[in-house]
């Protein structure tokens, strides 16, 4: 089978960039991209997309109009389609049977109906495939939910070809991706349909980069994958608390165990913590499954990871309100990045989801600081959604403030903390910051990505992840 006809159902993070990918490698594949959501669609159809990352308006731009549509007409896109992605939302469900770690995939499971309820009879073939992160065996439901809605002359194969995308550089990733993984029914009528999809993919990712397994190794591999990568950045996070009580250094212990090749230097930098929608709800959805699967051990495991990423962002507001003499009521502490990690943005704005900034604000929020915040992508509206408390909404106009400008934000502030490593706080002048601040001044770089010694020789009082606090500095000032 040859794959002629494309149709992404969501047209969010994960669908668009891929199937914008796909349209470019491929011009011999029409590829339409649908949305419930009018908006997002006429988004996708500007020259001001729905998500920000660096290169995919490029790619959008050469290929709109050509062999990429972006449209509402759910149906016609289904029916006209070989390969139909499910690209839909997996949010944690919020409330009943594996609440606050379960995956919800009622999204994944209105999208097959539609699939179901649209597909005409004797339209031969169609290949869904999976593309949402869902939990093992979610791809054998979608299954039984078109397989027992069948129409005469219709047959389906279901596929799991996780998504592997890091935020910021998903066209990087898309172009040129460690590995495509491809799941399906070890029948010939799976291997067939394997091969279709694979097809697509060969047109510009090494043959060698394409694996194929079983269905249910797929979608394990993309929830083990995530928590592979967050248990790196707990791990390395616990050794920055054991370095800042010793003396050592969380950066050269980094790199001493990193030139180590069965470790690898990879996702060793401490930080205040992992953010963004997947490590978190990936790791959560393994706790889940393995709770139900009677395997309370490697529950506990990994939800250690999730604990200790939490530690973590609490551990250092601690150290923020330790450093200003153990009070930060009615104090101004400038937050320089409020999106989860640099060059991130959705629906037009930066991504703030599980962002460490929103967790270090609200516990200065809590012990009385006025907060003045600065990010080049995120709206005041996002931060408010994420900071304002609804049964005391006034709250967030009096301890909050936002600004367009760093240097505006951080005039008058008693400590600037670093939360998001976005490339221009690598350039600002630091200098004309600090004689706007009150003295003593500190910085708090959260993501250990400035130069301290500099900043040092300039006036400020620096205090990072993984070194040792400088206690008789602090009391040098107080006294």
């Amino acid at each position: 089978m040859t794959v002629k006809n494309i149709c992404c159902l969501g047209a969010g993070y994960v669908g668009g960039p891929t199937c914008c990918i796909i349209a470019q490698q491929c011009p011999e594949i029409k590829v339409t991209v649908v949305d419930k959501s009018a908006d997002r669609i006429a988004a996708w159809n500007s020259e001001d997309l729905p998500i920000y990352e660096p290169g995919l308006m490029e790619v959008v731009s050469q290929c709109r109009g050509r062999n990429l549509v972006f449209s509402t007409d759910i149906e016609a896109a289904i029916r006209s389609a070989d390969l139909i992605f499910i690209c839909v939302n997996t949010p944690t469900k919020t409330f009943g049977m594996g609440q606050g770690k379960a995956a919800d995939l009622k999204f994944v499971e209105l999208a097959a109906r539609m699939i179901a309820e649209t597909a005409e009879e004797g339209s031969g073939l169609k290949i869904v495939v999976e593309k949402s992160t869902v939990p093992v065996r979610a791809a054998e439901s979608i299954g039984n939910i078109l397989r027992h809605n069948i129409k005469p002359g219709v047959s389906y194969q279901i596929l799991s070809n996780p998504e592997f995308l890091a935020e910021g550089s998903a066209v990087e990733d898309l172009l040129s991706p460690d590995r495509v993984l491809i799941g399906g029914e070890e029948t010939d009528a799976g291997r067939s349909a394997i091969s279709a999809l694979a097809d697509v993919y060969l047109n510009w990712v090494p043959k060698d980069r394409i694996i194929t397994m079983n269905t249910w190794s797929s979608e394990l591999s993309k929830l083990a994958a995530n928590a592979f990568l967050a248990q790196r950045i707990s791990s390395i996070n616990s050794m920055s608390a054991v370095c800042e009580a010793t003396g050592a250094d969380v950066s050269e212990v980094a790199e001493a165990i990193g030139r180590d090749t069965r470790i690898g230097p990879k996702f060793l930098k401490a930080s205040v913590g992992f953010g963004g929608s997947c490590f978190q709800k990936d790791i959560l959805n393994l706790v889940y499954i393995s709770e139900c699967l009677n395997l309370p051990e490697v529950a506990e495991y990994w939800s250690q990871v999730v604990s200790f990423n939490t530690f973590q962002r609490s551990r250092f507001s601690r150290r923020i309100i330790e450093c200003l003499f153990n009070t930060v009521t009615d104090k101004k502490i400038c937050i320089l990045g409020f999106a989860f990690k640099k060059n991130t943005g959705r629906v037009a704005k930066g991504d703030t989801r599980e962002s460490a900034a929103i967790y270090i604000s609200r516990h200065l929020m809590e012990e009385g600081a006025n907060l003045s915040i600065y990010d080049p992508k995120v709206s005041k509206g996002q931060v408010r959604i994420d900071l304002e408390d609804s049964e005391n909404p006034e709250r967030f106009d009096k301890l909050v403030s936002c600004h367009l400008d760093p240097y505006t934000a951080a005039s008058e502030a008693h400590a600037v903390v670093i939360c998001t490593e976005w490339d221009e706080f690598l350039t600002l002048d630091y200098k004309r910051m600090y004689e706007s601040m009150r003295k003593p001044a500190f910085l708090f770089d959260g993501r250990k990505m400035l130069d301290h010694e500099q900043l040092g020789k300039i006036g400020f009082h620096v205090e990072t992840i993984g070194r040792r606090l400088n206690r008789r500095n602090i009391e040098r000032t107080w006294n």
